[in-house]
Order: C-alpha cells, then structure tokens, then sequence
C-alpha cells in the first residue's frame, strides 16, 4: 500500500507554541479529572513537525480516502530534527515551510481527544528514543521478562523489592511524588544519592519500566487519587532546550517539573 504525505488542514496545535505552559503544573491531591490528567501532563514537552501556523504535518497511510492520517510526536528533538532533515532530502519542496515545535504533552493529549470521535480522526504516535528503548528492554530482561514484549515509549521508576517496600519518592514543595522519569540515567542519579544518605534502603531498590501510553490510559480511566503522586520528569537535555529558549539559565537550578536536588524521600 502507497504511503503519502500531506498537510493536516482541520486541526491546529492549540494556542500555538505555549512555552511558558510547557514548564508549569500544580501538584493537588484530588480524584482524577479530566483537568488533573491534563495537569500531570502538562509539564513534560514533546516535538511535532509543523508549518509556521502550527498545523502537523501528517503521514496518510493509503489512497483511499478514509486512511488514517497520523502525527508523530517525538520524545527527543534531535529525533524529531533528524525526521525533518530526511524529509528535506525526499520532499525538499514539503519540507520548505515545516519546522520542529515544542509542544506540552498535554496538548497532545487534549487533541487527541477532541478528535477521536471524528470521522477521520487524527492519530498521534509517539515517536521513543532508540536508546531508552533498548534500556527499558535491558530492565525487561533483568528482572526476567522478555523484553521483546515492550513496545512505545518506556518511562522509569524505582520500587522497593523490601516485604513493605513501595515507590521511590522524593519530596517536591509540601507533597511527596513518585517521579517517573523518560531517561533511565537521570533516575541512575537520583538512586546514587540515595545509596550516599540511605545505603540500606539504595539495595532494596529495583527499576522498572512502564509504557507511556499504558500510564496516559490509566490515568485517563482511573479516579485513584494516589495517580496525582506521579510526577513525569522531562529529560534534562529538553528542559534546558526549553529554557533557552525562553531565556532562562539551563542550569544554577532545578527546572520545574524535574526533582529538586536533596535526599530522596522513603518509598510511598
């Protein structure tokens, strides 16, 4: 089946490229919302291809005419840059006018929603880093699970393997939050802190992964309140793209949305 490319003309990034919203997200213990599953969104970007009105550019797979139209939403800009660039070899006249936006997960996530009782609906995928995917499979493995099984974009946590062991928390503002991180080695980090003030309680500590769509399922389906603990931590390498943007310093402090450098809290 031929596969074509064309231009999305019924739908647009909502409100543009909000870069302060990117950054922002309240943490509330309340049963989940509608809001509250957009609010735990809220503070992870992702990258879309888009012209300069912020409308994606979009895969139509097949000639008929009800193909589904799909978007790519990519976890890393390098790969949503290196998407751009092939394009600009095959299509160059296409790829004139497209561009990679940051946009907020949420915003993807509201999208999609709004769309999925149209007639034609348009699909979003999520586009993972190889590297983190073959992490995830490396974790997969460890704990003896067939890691060809996974598919999507993974996200990391750590659990306690003791009898009452729980989630790894950390303490952000008056809350504890259970962070769940996109890049593998920024949790490695967070636990050698916590082998530094908690030694005993670092060998307890086992990684797991999740796939990302399965969480935004869960939280979309689920009323469990203890779903507002979960707090998404961008990878380092975004939050600082993010930031220059807007012309904030990458470093001196940590971004928000990501946990504050200190001792991780016990298991939740």
């Amino acid at each position: 089946m031929k596969s074509l490319v064309r231009w999305s003309t019924t739908l647009s990034l909502v409100g543009g490229i909000l870069l302060g919203s990117l950054l922002g997200g309240a943490n509330r213990a309340l049963a989940l919302t509608p809001e509250q599953v957009v609010e735990r969104l809220q503070s992870v970007p992702v990258f879309m291809i888009t012209n300069a009105q912020g409308v994606p550019l979009v895969a139509v797979l097949g000639d008929e005419e009800a193909a589904p139209a799909v978007a790519g939403v990519f976890i890393s800009r390098q790969d949503a840059q290196a998407s751009l660039d092939n394009l600009r070899q095959s299509d160059p006249e296409l790829a004139t006018d497209v561009q990679v936006v940051p946009v907020s997960l949420a915003q993807v996530y509201e999208l999609a929603v709004a769309n999925e009782n149209q007639e034609q609906p348009l699909e979003f995928t999520f586009v993972p880093t190889t590297e983190q995917v073959e992490s995830a499979r490396s974790v997969l493995q460890q704990s003896g699970e067939n890691p060809e099984e996974f598919s999507g974009v993974p996200v990391f946590l750590a659990r306690s393997t003791a009898e009452d062991g729980g989630y790894l928390t950390i303490q952000q503002g008056q809350n504890q939050v259970v962070p769940m991180f996109f890049n593998q080695a920024e949790l490695q980090n967070l636990l050698a802190q916590l082998r530094e003030s908690q030694p005993e309680l670092a060998e307890s500590m086992t990684i797991q992964v999740v796939n990302l769509e399965s969480l935004i399922q869960t939280l979309q389906d689920s009323d469990n309140p203890e779903l507002n603990q979960i707090l998404l931590v961008p990878p380092r390498e975004t939050i600082e793209f993010i930031r220059s943007l807007q012309g904030q310093p990458a470093q001196g402090q940590p971004a928000q949305g990501q946990p504050a450098q200190g001792q991780p809290a016990r298991p939740q």
